[in-house]
């Protein structure tokens, strides 16, 4: 159950969330959005004369959350199935009775639970944002700061061959900008919903499209060509940026808590007094690491209850647009959350380029044979090249063992093997590649 203050104000949703999101997710803010939703529809049908404009105004002016409450209304929209029956009652009952005909004209239930929705995640996005933009900022930093940072690139969980962490920081800044990208597009054309019982705005009239349209404008919300009451892509695509965000700084946060391993130890978080142990005085544990990938594991369960919802009979659903509301809100809660603890976790990150080397140093040069077996493939091909360094890698010292095979020394000198045994000598394109995500979020932040 959803708490009727902000989500971060419980006992376990501080450490989900953040406090500037969850400040749009209350169910004070969703009752307003709801009733901003009213205001727009009746104000929207008086600019087109179908109503009154002093009865629009008087409707308009009880259009205040802070007159209502929110869990009276919980409890009883249990007999409708849904808050806006009740709150429709009491907006009514609340304003003068020559302006009662006009509340919720030509709305169904799902117009503005719809619509309140999209207005929440508009405004939850907002200070979203501002947090990835703060994550990619430090990612940027420490990519630039590392460029030339040396270490070992692992993959299936096994040291492979020399990168830098001025790479990986370059893929991290890659990933939270297009997750930011695709939200920023998905929130700027959210619509608003208007279709009334079957999507025909039938008791509207004639002027049914223009008042969609101008209610559509009034909230600041694009205009749908026709009512989405079973067309959920809006919310699909919203629900899939949110699920992309979250897989973004979840693999940021997967990337952290691995360095931080006290066996590697090549990373580490910031923040004095952070990261104790009930029980292990000595411990230090990456907290928003395991918060964040805590975050991205819950989000593809809320995702794919969007895309099953999506699935809907008829012109109205029984029960699957029901479903998207809380998910949908969780899923603003934990990317908010996921989003200013990586803006915060990369912002204080401690990078130890000396344990780096170590580590890479300490494989004797396994972590080279790549290389090793690309100078010797020039003369012997790449399965014979692949047979020899396999053989050499083998043995307990791999230098030495390169050194004493024959096969490996009629074609490679002493200073050859050095070479191809130095890691700066194996980067490939990493420095360019660094200097390519530099420069497009240099040209992204500028624009």
């Amino acid at each position: 159950m959803r708490p009727s203050s902000s989500p971060s104000d419980g006992l376990l949703g501080r450490l989900s969330g953040d406090p500037a999101v969850d400040a749009e997710l209350t169910d004070r803010a969703l009752l307003q959005a709801m009733l901003d939703a009213e205001a727009a529809l009746v104000a929207a049908a008086a600019d087109r004369g179908v109503v009154p404009r002093s009865a629009a105004d008087a409707i308009v002016a009880q259009c205040r959350a802070d007159r209502y409450d929110p869990v009276a209304l919980g409890r009883a929209g249990e007999n409708a199935g849904n808050p806006v029956v009740p709150l429709v009652r009491a907006l009514t009952e609340a304003v003068p009775q020559a302006a009662r005909a006009w509340v919720h004209l030509g709305a169904t239930s799902q117009d503005i639970i719809d619509t309140a929705l999209v207005l929440v995640a508009v405004r939850a996005a907002g200070p979203l944002l501002g947090h990835l933009d703060v994550a990619a900022a430090a990612a940027a930093r420490l990519a630039a700061a590392h460029r030339d940072t040396v270490m070992v690139g692992r993959t299936l969980g096994q040291q492979a061959a020399p990168t830098t962490f001025g790479l990986k920081a370059a893929g991290w800044l890659v990933a939270l900008g297009e997750a930011g990208d695709r939200l920023r597009q998905v929130r700027a054309a959210l619509p608003a919903q208007l279709g009334g019982a079957v999507g025909t705005l039938a008791a509207l009239g004639p002027a049914g499209p223009a008042i969609a349209d101008g209610y559509a404008e009034r909230l600041g919300l694009a205009a749908s060509p026709l009512p989405w009451h079973t067309r959920r892509q809006p919310l699909l695509d919203l629900a899939t940026a949110l699920g992309g965000l979250l897989a973004a700084s979840g693999k940021v946060a997967v990337d952290v808590g691995l360095l931080a391993q006290t066996e590697v130890g090549e990373a580490a978080e910031g923040g004095a007094g952070r990261g104790g142990s009930s029980a292990m005085p000595h411990k230090r544990n990456p907290v928003d690491s395991v918060l964040v990938t805590s975050a991205a594991r819950r989000g593809p369960g809320l995702v794919a209850t969007l895309l099953t919802g999506a699935v809907q009979e008829h012109e109205r659903a029984t029960g699957a647009w029901h479903a998207e509301w809380e998910p949908l809100l969780d899923l603003l809660h934990l990317a908010g959350g996921a989003a200013a603890r990586t803006a915060r976790m990369l912002d204080g990150l401690r990078v130890d380029p000396e344990r780096m080397r170590a580590n890479l140093d300490a494989s004797g040069g396994l972590v080279l044979a790549e290389a090793v077996t690309a100078r010797l493939a020039r003369a012997l091909g790449r399965s014979a090249a692949h047979d020899a360094v396999a053989r050499a890698a083998r043995q307990p010292a791999f230098r030495d063992a390169l050194r004493a095979d024959p096969e490996v020394r009629a074609h490679l000198s002493e200073p050859e093997i050095g070479e191809a045994l130095d890691p700066h000598g194996w980067l490939g394109s990493a420095g360019l590649f660094v200097d390519r995500a530099l420069a497009a979020y240099r040209t992204e932040v500028a624009s």
